[in-house]
């Protein structure tokens, strides 16, 4: 009988147990984990603190009776293995109630240790006021603050995902929030453009959101915490939340002798074997092949940790199954927004460039969320980066308010896949009018893809100082359109005008096209284009997309809830 000891559940270990004993009924099967549950919804705790998910055992995926029960597996929980010994096949394991030390044998090990919040020596960091969520007793002690000591105030250090969904959350249960992020932007996965159209969300929902400016010190106060930030500004809170990052739990594997990365991360094979043969590794602690160039990189999400688990049981029951790669697959929820990615962004991209040679293109459309004419269509943003003859894709991102997770699914399968843009545009997906448009905005995409690699339009950067000094702003909007935003020193004509008051623009200068989402703006290139001008860009996403990353104080608000034109008809509601 063989006998394999797991250290750690939750995701990687729990989904190795469950696995390994489906295959195989004889089996010895030993999780051993530190903490006091075996398995929970680690992503569903920010929605516990902010009163979403008013029940904490809805929290509770397994327990050790249940896996007992329903598995026949030994699940040890608050014990805590101290060491390994890789020639004897024992780890050594500490009881942490009694401080008993005991050895345990194993045929084959699983490191499933996970990550732990990473929390910087920062002056003032150890102050019990500043908390991190990573478990459910972190989350015990927020919403006991929250919620029976009555906080007023909370900072969130940290514009990630957990730190966006902990701002939502600390909002939502009727605190005065800031969020505090280092960089230019919050959530590193998104270009910073992306990240523009969140920004201005978080602001408009009432959090304090301090970008660009780290923490240089804390200082613990009678009844909160005064946050000093580099830029010498100062944040009050009753609560601080740090959500900076994680680092890998490989300290076991590093005095085990296992191979680690730079990082700490647990060097595998494609079998999810470390250095040792008789030992495997699973989840947030394991160094992974990134899936679209190949290199190594670190990737703590959920979805690949269990499906590493899968695999590594497959093969500790004789399996010869293999892990494929991290694409970075995620999706936040950021107050009235969706936030989603796969495969690589532009920052990336860049980088790449510079070390391997990676040309690549890109485009951003915006689309609604179903047929227009339907009541509750919502506009998306979706951008895509693909290799210069269209056969790869390298990444998405997508923004909007509904339809975002099957607009990114459907292009991280594509890429899962080896799709390329024509593959896009051929691919046939449902459609009815409360659900999408007859040319879904993933066809959109592989269209407007296609027509950048048939040189059919050039689009502008987004960021227009990076253009032309002298280009001609170009709107073909309507009058009520400009009357209700209007574009900086902008030349107007309305597309329905423009063939016949073509000698107004100079052909020898750039000229960058407007409309409110880029359907009449590219019908404007083209028609320049097809009369001689050779200087045309379309710039992308339209007015709606500007105004988004220059909001103007003196202009109408956007109504981003509204639907936009899928057509470039003018109608009132199409006005953004």
């Amino acid at each position: 009988m063989k006998k394999t000891v797991i250290i750690g559940g939750v995701a990687g270990g729990a989904s190795c147990a469950a696995r390994l004993r489906r295959l195989d009924e004889t089996a010895q099967v030993i999780i051993i984990e530190r903490g006091d549950y075996i398995s929970y919804a680690n992503c569903g705790l920010p929605y516990h603190v902010g009163g979403v998910i008013p029940s904490r055992d809805a929290l509770l995926v397994q327990t050790p009776e249940a896996m007992k029960k329903k598995f026949n597996i030994d699940v040890r929980v608050r014990n805590e293995v101290v060491s390994i010994d890789r020639e004897k096949k024992l780890v050594s394991v500490k009881r942490l109630e009694s401080g008993e030390i005991y050895e345990e044998s194993y045929d084959t090990l699983v490191i499933a240790t996970g990550s732990s919040p990473l929390r910087p020596p920062i002056p003032g960091i150890q102050s019990d006021r500043i908390q991190t969520l990573w478990t459910v007793n972190d989350t015990d002690r927020i919403r006991l603050a929250v919620m029976q000591q009555h906080a007023k105030t909370a900072a969130v250090i940290g514009g990630g995902f957990i730190g966006l969904e902990m701002a939502e959350n600390l909002r939502h249960a009727g605190l005065a929030v800031s969020l505090i992020e280092a960089a230019d932007q919050v959530m590193a996965s998104l270009d910073p453009e992306m990240a523009a159209m969140l920004h201005a969300n978080i602001r408009e929902n009432g959090v304090g959101l301090y970008l660009g400016d780290g923490v240089a010190a804390f200082e613990e106060n009678e009844h909160s915490v005064t946050i000093a930030l580099s830029s010498g500004k100062k944040v009050e809170a009753e609560i601080v939340i740090l959500a900076i990052g994680v680092r890998p739990n490989s300290q076991l594997a590093k005095e085990a002798g296992l191979s680690l990365n730079e990082r700490g991360g647990i060097c595998v094979n494609e079998s999810l074997r470390t250095s040792d043969a008789s030992i495997y590794a699973v989840g947030d602690v394991i160094e992974v092949e990134d899936f679209t160039f190949q290199n190594h990189t670190m990737v703590p999400l959920a979805g690949p940790a269990n499906k590493q688990g899968r695999i590594a049981a497959d093969n500790i029951a004789g399996g010869r199954e293999i892990y494929e790669g991290t694409q970075g697959t995620s999706i936040a929820k950021v107050f009235d927004l969706a936030a989603a990615s796969t495969g690589a962004n532009e920052k990336t991209l860049k980088k790449l460039n510079l070390k391997k040679g990676i040309d690549y293109e890109s485009i951003i459309i915006t689309q609604n969320s179903h047929a227009g004419y339907y009541p509750g269509a919502v506009p998306l943003t979706l951008k895509m980066l693909f290799s210069l003859d269209g056969s790869k894709i390298f990444g998405a991102q997508i923004v909007g308010r509904d339809g975002v997770d099957k607009r990114i699914d459907t292009l991280a399968v594509a890429m899962r896949l080896g799709a390329g843009i024509r593959d896009l545009k051929n691919l046939e997906l449902a459609y009815a009018p409360p659900f999408s448009s007859a040319k879904d905005p993933v066809n959109m995409a592989g269209f407007v893809a296609e027509n950048v690699l048939r040189h059919l339009v050039t689009f502008s950067d987004w960021d227009l100082s990076k253009e032309d000094n002298d280009a001609i702003l170009l709107d073909v909007r309507e009058n009520a359109e400009v009357a209700a935003f209007s574009l900086p020193n902008a030349v107007h004509i309305p597309l329905g005008e423009l063939r016949g008051r073509l000698q107004e623009l100079n052909p020898e200068k750039e000229i960058i096209t407007f409309c409110a989402i880029g359907v009449r703006s590219y019908n404007a290139a083209r028609i320049l284009m097809q009369h001689g001008f050779k200087k045309v860009k379309l710039y992308p996403g339209g007015t709606r997309f500007y105004q988004s990353l220059y909001p103007q104080p003196d202009a109408a608000p956007l109504a981003a809830a509204e639907k936009v034109s899928d057509t470039g008809d003018v109608k009132s509601s199409d006005a953004p």
